[in-house]
C-alpha cells in the first residue's frame, strides 16, 4: 500500500502544477496521468496548435516581405514538416514535465486512476492512500448529437492538428477561439475555409465589437462566415456533404469544434456523489468538492476552460490542503486569449454586461500607432471600459498583432483595481503597439493625444 499527503488525478497544466506546489509545501504527493505528462494543452491544444499558427504567422510574413523591400522568390511550405515540428515542441515539453515531477519528488503512476472511495484510488495494480485527492481530469471535445469525428473526413481537434492531407474545401463547425484559430492556420495555407456558428456572432464569449472586427478580418482573408446557422446532418464518403439549415454542401473535410465536457467516467468520479453543475464538478471559492478530502480544478470544472484557469486553482487547491489560507480566484480578472490572425485578447466585462450602469469607453486604433504602422500590422483595436463613476477599469477589449502579449498589463491593472488616473499616469515605451493601451485609456477620458 502506497501512502501520500496527495494524490493528483491528471498531469495537465492544473495537476502538474498543483504537484510542485503542494511539494514546496511539504507534502508528499503522487500523481496519475494515463497519458503523456502536460495533458490536452500541452500534447494536443495550446502548444501544437501554437506552433502550426507560428508556421502559419511565418508563411504569412514572407508572402508581404516583397512590400519591405525583401525579395524571396516564390514562397512554399511543407504540410508534413510543420506538423511533425508540432509534435517535436509538445513531446519536448512533456519531457520537461518529467524532469519537473522527478525534480519536486512526485511519485508517478501511468495509467487509468480510479477512486474508490474518498482516500483510496487505484491506478492498475497499484493501490494508493491519500488524506486528499484533487480530480484534474480535464475535458473533452463534445459531441454533435449523433455527429461525431470519423478520422478520415471528419475530424475533432486531434485530426485537425494531425492531417494526412490539405482540404481544398474545410468545414469548420463552432467559431469560439478553438474554431477561429484553425481558421487562420488553413486559410494562411490557401484552404477554402467556412466557419459555421450557431450564435448570432462568432468567438460568443467576446465583446461583440471586437467580434465584428475579427469576422470583417477573416472574410478580408477568403474565410467564409455563416453566424446563426446549425449543422443538421453529415454525410462522408470520398468528399463530405454538409446539410446546414437544409442547405447541401460540399466539402473535403470538416473539423468539429463544439465546446467541450468533463471528464467524469474515467476516474469513476461519477459514482461518488459529487455535486455537480451542467455537468462539470461543483468546487467552492478554494476547490473543495461536496466530499471531504476530495478537490476539483482546471476545466473539470466548468468555464472558462483555460489553462491559466487550472494552473491558478492548482495552487489554491495545494495551498488550502497544506493548511493555508489561499486567496479565491475571480473569474473577471481571468484574461482570455485566441491566438487567430488577428488575435484577440479580452479580460473583464464587456460593452454588454454594462448596460444600466453609467460608463466610459476609449477606443484606439492601431492605424494610429506608429510601432504597428512601422510593422505593417495596422488592423486592430485596443478597446477600455470604466467605470463613470470610480474611473476603475472593468474590462479591456483587444484585437490585432501580437495583442496576447499586451493582455496581461490590463491584467495586472484590474486585479490592483486600477482607476483611470492611475494608467494614465502610467509610463509606457515609444515606440511600442503598447502605447495603444495608454491611447485608449487616454480616449475614454477625452485625452487621446494621436487620434
Amino acid at each position: 500500500m502506497n501512502e501520500f499527503d496527495l494524490m493528483v488525478i491528471g498531469g495537465g497544466p492544473g495537476g502538474y502544477a498543483a504537484a510542485i506546489r503542494a511539494s514546496q509545501l511539504g507534502l508528499s504527493v503522487a500523481l496519475a496521468e494515463k497519458e503523456a505528462l502536460g495533458g490536452t494543452c500541452l500534447n494536443w491544444g495550446c502548444i501544437p496548435t501554437k506552433s502550426l499558427l507560428h508556421s502559419a504567422e511565418l508563411l504569412r510574413n514572407l508572402g508581404h516581405a516583397a512590400q519591405l523591400g525583401i525579395n524571396l522568390g516564390e514562397v512554399h511550405f511543407d504540410l508534413s514538416v510543420m506538423v511533425s515540428e508540432s509534435r517535436r515542441a509538445a513531446e519536448k515539453l512533456s519531457q520537461g514535465i518529467q524532469h519537473l515531477m522527478k525534480k519536486n519528488n512526485v511519485r508517478i503512476f501511468a495509467g487509468d486512476a480510479v477512486i474508490s472511495s474518498p482516500g483510496l484510488v487505484r491506478v492498475g495494480e497499484a493501490e494508493i492512500l491519500a488524506d486528499n485527492i484533487i480530480v484534474a481530469t480535464g475535458a473533452s471535445p463534445r459531441r454533435l448529437g449523433a455527429i461525431e469525428p470519423d478520422g478520415k473526413l471528419i475530424w475533432g481537434a486531434r485530426e485537425a492538428m494531425t492531417p494526412g492531407f490539405l482540404p481544398e474545401r474545410l468545414l469548420i463547425v463552432g467559431a469560439g477561439a478553438i474554431g477561429v484559430e484553425f481558421a487562420s492556420f488553413y486559410a494562411a495555407l490557401n484552404s477554402k475555409v467556412t466557419l459555421l456558428e450557431v450564435a448570432a456572432q462568432i468567438l460568443p464569449v467576446e465583446d461583440s465589437e471586437i467580434a465584428e472586427l475579427a469576422a470583417t478580418a477573416f472574410r478580408a482573408q477568403g474565410i467564409e462566415i455563416l453566424t446563426g446557422c446549425s449543422l443538421e446532418n453529415l454525410e462522408s464518403s470520398e468528399t463530405v456533404t454538409a446539410l446546414i439549415d437544409g442547405e447541401a454542401r460540399e466539402f473535403d473535410a470538416v473539423i468539429l469544434s463544439v465546446g467541450v465536457q468533463a471528464n467524469l467516467s474515467g476516474a469513476g468520479v461519477d459514482k461518488l456523489g459529487l455535486e455537480l453543475i451542467d455537468g462539470f464538478i461543483a468546487v467552492n471559492e478554494v476547490q473543495q468538492t461536496n466530499l471531504p478530502g476530495i478537490y476539483a480544478i482546471g476545466d473539470v470544472t466548468g468555464a472558462p476552460c483555460l489553462a491559466h484557469k487550472a494552473t491558478h486553482e492548482a495552487m489554491i487547491a495545494a495551498e488550502k490542503i497544506a493548511g493555508l489560507q489561499p486567496q479565491p480566484i475571480q473569474k473577471k480578472r481571468i484574461p482570455g486569449c485566441t491566438y487567430s490572425y488577428p488575435q484577440i485578447a479580452s479580460i473583464g466585462l464587456k460593452e454588454a454586461d454594462l448596460r444600466g450602469r453609467p460608463f466610459k469607453v476609449g477606443r484606439f486604433p492601431l492605424y494610429a500607432n506608429g510601432k504597428a504602422v512601422v510593422s505593417h500590422q495596422t488592423d486592430g483595436l485596443v478597446k477600455t471600459l470604466f467605470d463613470a463613476e470610480s474611473g476603475e477599469l472593468l474590462g479591456a477589449h483587444l484585437i490585432g498583432e501580437g495583442v496576447t502579449e499586451l493582455i496581461h498589463g490590463f491584467a495586472i491593472a484590474i486585479g490592483l483595481e486600477a482607476t483611470e488616473e492611475s494608467l494614465i499616469q502610467t509610463i509606457f515605451p515609444h515606440p511600442t503597439v503598447s502605447e495603444a493601451m495608454h491611447e485608449s485609456v487616454l480616449n475614454a477620458f477625452g485625452r487621446t493625444l494621436h487620434l
